[in-house]
């Protein structure tokens, strides 16, 4: 069977689990029914190996030999794309297992689509690493590892250490006050740094210190038992922290240092789009959002905009699940390719008989894990519950929610792995949000909860306790376009199908919906508001005096607020389900003025006559009507007119006139003309002189 040109392997896994080939026809509404093998990793692999030979991308229901099926592919030479989905421990493996008909469907349904990849950085290391410790265990590792890598030991505060016998490392102390970077560019600075003296005998000394040296590796490996060189220190690719006291551990991350080595890549989990972000306007802070919640540190102000480094980000999501425009949109998927999933899981399932379906939001690593050991020692997941695999729960937003709800699901539950519970401050925002709104148009409380139980029995027991609630009418838009449009769909969707629908809905402060109240009896139509929004969201008319604002584009930002000079904007969070909130409403609107001089319109009327209330007579410069008027004309009469002024301070001398050729020509001529006549008058009067004298000789 096909789905998506994608050839569907299905397996009972020896019998362990019911699977009905004509009934996953049906369910999927193809018209070859599969054939189901009961142990298509090993007598039956020439099933998989015939699927091979046919050609074009195959999907296995089988994750836990992937392995095995990726050997066989490359050893048959066949290049073909293989993926894998599980649907033993996520839906055959349960109490109700004969009742997740529905449910497998829906998986391979899922699991069959085409998810483009995220994009990717390179990060390069050379292997140069610093080992930073206390005591002997710092030693041991930092020799441990010197066969595989640059390796350099740094003591902070150093207990009694033997030197030892063959300096095979450079032993230094200090301790590091500053780090930065990520795996292949990390940049510290010590202080107290001394290098080891050479003529140590029963314990290591050290000559001189420096303090500020500043110094760069590829890894880092932190065995000092004691605060962490960056925050949330698991994210920071190339640092390692062991407890040094669990030798396990401290093996572990030696284990991992030794491999990293040479180029790797990491993907981009955020693309940032600059134009939509609400960070700043002139120097005037709007939302802090995204820089609050991460975790990592990775994200910084620049200005008006924030800048995301994708190798220090550790792909939490938490900046995407709080960004109300979706500039910071997350790529593992995008917000897009997640709700295509949704909706194929979601809509399959209720195509195929399933109800009442609860999904399920989890994690790959600690979620997945937890799911399989509620499958192997419980009673696995209810019929009714479908997990949807997220790179990390922190991202889920209320895109998600909003989304999960409007294609049909009852309830939205969150397994939150124990090392994300200092990160929940976004989700739980975004959580509260969604009930907030659920309630608000009469859908009740607790659809969308979070699960932080590390117990697998305490999350079974929770699941199965679960009670039935009606889901929403399924929708079945097409998820395009950007995070706030999904958003609005999903919540144009779910407001027309509630139990209790209001046009306007109140919400708590911060909310990223609302609109903009302006008294209009203070506003000047400066647009100040315009120009700071950076949504779109106010707006102005080219021409005539107008400040227009559409609701559904209002994040709630706050910098219209803060860049109005008049403070007559405030905010009010609420959602508006009306027409009118979908297009451009009028705040204020004036008659321009009209220049005295010339007729041209400028400003607004209000304006220039409150100017000239203010200024005519009480100013030293606007004492008399002509200085008055300039207040009343455009930019171009006003400069007219004080130049007409006979004593204006700024008037200048009357403007030379302009030389040209012929005016040097003719100075030249004259110069010439009345050079020859002196010359004639010279020669005339020699001769006059000469004549005079030849008389008298």
């Amino acid at each position: 069977m096909k789905l998506n040109d994608k050839r569907i392997l299905v397996c009972d896994c020896e019998g362990t689990m019911p699977l009905d080939g004509k009934s996953l026809a049906k369910a999927l509404g193809g018209a070859d029914v599969p054939r189901v093998s009961t142990q298509l990793c090993r007598s039956q692999i020439e099933t998989f190996e015939g699927a091979l030979k046919e050609g074009g991308p195959v999907l296995v229901a089988c994750t836990q030999e992937a392995r095995l099926f990726q050997e066989t592919a490359e050893d048959a030479g066949a290049d073909v794309a293989l993926s894998f989905t599980n649907v033993r421990e996520r839906a055959g493996w349960s109490e109700a297992g004969g009742k997740a008909g529905a449910k497998i469907a829906a998986l391979l349904a899922e699991a069959a689509l085409d998810i483009p990849p995220a994009h990717t950085v390179s990060m390069r290391s050379e292997g140069s690493c610093l080992v930073y410790g206390r005591d002997q265990t710092a030693l041991e590792a930092a020799q441990q590892l010197a066969g595989r890598l640059d390796v350099t030991l740094l003591l902070a505060q150093p207990e009694d250490i033997v030197p030892p016998q063959t300096i095979e490392i450079p032993i230094f102390r200090g301790t590091v006050t500053a780090a930065r970077g990520h795996l292949g560019a990390f940049e510290i600075e010590i202080d107290d740094h001394a290098p080891m003296a050479v003529s140590s005998r029963a314990r290591i000394g050290f000559a001189a210190p420096q303090d500020r040296v500043r110094s760069r590796c590829d890894l880092i490996l932190d065995l000092t038992g004691g605060t962490a060189l960056f925050p949330a220190p698991e994210k920071r690719d190339g640092y390692f922290n062991p407890d040094p006291r669990n030798p396990a551990a401290v093996q572990k991350a030696l284990f991992e240092l030794a491999d990293l080595v040479g180029e790797f890549e990491k993907p981009r989990y955020v693309a940032y789009d600059p134009g939509i972000c609400a960070h700043s306007r002139s120097k005037l802070m709007g939302c802090t959002r995204c820089l609050d919640a991460c975790p990592a540190s990775a994200i910084t102000s620049a200005g008006d905009i924030v800048e995301i480094d994708p190798y220090a980000c550790g792909g939490c999501g938490a900046c995407h699940s709080v960004c109300p425009t979706g500039a910071a949109a997350y790529t593992m998927p995008s917000a897009n390719s997640l709700l295509e999933r949704l909706r194929s899981l979601l809509g399959t399932y209720a195509e195929a008989g399933g109800t009442n379906p609860v999904l399920l939001v989890h994690d790959q690593a600690r979620g997945t894990e937890m799911i399989s050991m509620m499958a192997r020692f419980g009673r696995g997941l209810p019929a009714n519950v479908l997990p949807f695999t997220v790179n990390e729960a922190t991202q889920a937003g209320l895109d998600l929610f909003a989304g999960a709800f409007a294609y049909g699901a009852s309830q939205v539950l969150v397994l939150v792995p124990p090392q994300r519970r200092d990160e929940m401050a976004g989700l739980e925002e975004q959580t509260a949000l969604a009930n907030e709104i659920l309630v608000g148009i009469g859908y009740g409380d607790g659809r969308a909860t979070l699960i932080t139980d590390d117990d697998p029995d305490a999350v079974e027991a929770k699941l199965y306790d679960l009670p039935l609630l009606t889901p929403p009418s399924a929708a079945t838009f097409l998820p395009m376009g950007n995070k706030r449009t999904l958003m609005m769909l999903a919540l144009a969707h779910l407001h027309k199908a509630a139990p209790a629908p209001v046009e306007l809905l109140p919400l708590t402060d911060g909310a990223p919906f609302g609109a903009v109240t302006v008294d209009a009896s203070g506003c000047t139509l400066c647009l100040a508001c315009v120009g700071s929004c950076p949504t779109g969201a106010l707006s102005d008319n080219p021409d005539t005096p107008r400040l227009s604002f559409t609701e559904s584009a209002c994040v709630q930002c706050g910098l219209c607020q803060a860049t109005c000079p008049e403070k007559v904007i405030t905010l009010e969070p609420r959602l508006n389900f009306t027409d009118a909130a979908r297009g451009p409403v009028v705040k204020h609107e004036e008659e321009p003025f009209e220049c005295i001089r010339c007729g041209k319109p400028f400003g607004t009327k209000s304006a220039i006559e409150r100017i000239v209330e203010q200024l005519a007579g009480k100013h030293d410069m606007f004492q008399d009507g002509a200085m008055v008027d300039t207040i009343k004309m455009c930019e171009d009469c006003r400069v007219i007119a004080r130049t007409e002024v006979k004593d204006e301070i700024m008037a200048g001398p009357q403007r030379p006139r302009v030389r040209t050729t012929e005016d040097y020509l003719r100075e030249r001529e004259e110069e010439q003309k009345q050079g020859g006549d002196a010359e004639a008058k010279g020669r005339s009067a020699n001769r006059r002189h000469n004549g005079a004298g030849g008389g008298t000789s």
